[in-house]
């Protein structure tokens, strides 16, 4: 049983036929993502029928909120063009179609296959430009009333000290991004300039501000994990995308766990891959559609 699994981002669009194992079965080819409705459309319908009737439906992975009944996108992000919402994915092929958010889809892969395997209760945070959030309750991905659920904007300061990108101040997201990075340099370095390719590089030369810089940036990510680990008790709080490869885990989990006043849970890195989006996906899909 293999099933297309599509992963659409704001800059690329990757997809590949995905098993019920959560293995990629052939290549995994990208496009550009399309900044239009019609140019976007044209493509998936193109990159579909490539793949005939080899496939048994359709499974999509993709920024922004998706709806409880995997149907269609509610809610976008800002690196979307504006009309993706209205995108009627169904009606671009005779195929079933699921669709899921990729943050969502790619805590499912790490519970299924990855880092978090075993574990009844995880969060998957992903450190990328932004935050995304995934969460598994008792072996089932928590959505929420509308489908909204694991965004990480929960508030971190109360002074007003930094706009996030939706508009509030003081998400957790506009700190522990990379985003928030690059953020936390210029002010501790007081350069306007200075990048997260800047801090990466002092961090492995020593450097000792770019050194201080990037612990300041990790006690705001385990700030997080300490409140999200007290809220839902995990077995397991799983550490992917860009930046992720940069973070002590063991470091975070010793605070985590002197800190917390649930039982101590584990902070790892995660392990399904760079398509976990696209395979969480394609699994979700494959237990909707088959049990």
């Amino acid at each position: 049983m293999e099933v297309l699994g599509i992963d659409i981002g704001g800059t690329k669009i990757y997809c590949a036929k995905i098993n019920e194992k959560g293995e990629i079965t052939g290549e995994v080819l990208k496009n550009k993502t399309p900044q239009n409705k019609i140019e976007f459309e044209a493509l998936m319908k193109e990159i579909i029928a490539g793949y005939g009737n080899g496939v048994c439906g359709v499974a999509i992975s993709t920024a922004g909120t998706v709806s409880n009944e995997n149907d269609r996108i509610i809610g976008s992000t800002g690196n979307m063009f504006k009309e993706y919402p209205k995108t009627d994915f169904k009606s671009l092929t005779h195929l079933p179609v699921f669709i899921e958010n990729d943050a969502n889809s790619a805590a499912w892969a790490e519970y299924k296959i990855g880092a978090s395997k075993g574990s009844s209760v995880s969060v998957l945070l992903t450190l990328g430009t932004g935050v995304g959030g995934g969460i598994i309750i008792n072996n089932k991905l928590l959505k929420g009333k509308s489908g909204g659920a694991g965004e990480m904007h929960f508030k971190m300061r109360m002074d007003g000290h930094r706009r996030c990108t939706c508009g509030a101040y003081d998400c957790f997201e506009i700190y522990a991004s990379g985003t928030g990075l690059r953020i936390t340099a210029q002010e501790m370095s007081c350069n306007p300039d200075i990048t997260t390719y800047d801090v990466v590089a002092g961090l492995k030369s020593g450097d000792k501000l770019m050194t201080d810089i990037f612990e300041r940036w990790e006690s705001d990510i385990t700030e997080g994990v300490i409140g999200l680990a007290n809220l839902f008790d995990p077995d397991c709080v799983v550490l992917s995308g860009s930046m992720a490869e940069y973070v002590n885990t063991e470091k975070i989990e010793d605070r985590v766990n002197s800190e917390i006043v649930t039982a101590p849970t584990r902070v790892v890195k995660a392990a399904a891959g760079n398509y976990a989006g696209m395979i969480g996906a394609a699994l979700l899909a494959i237990e909707v559609w088959y049990g």
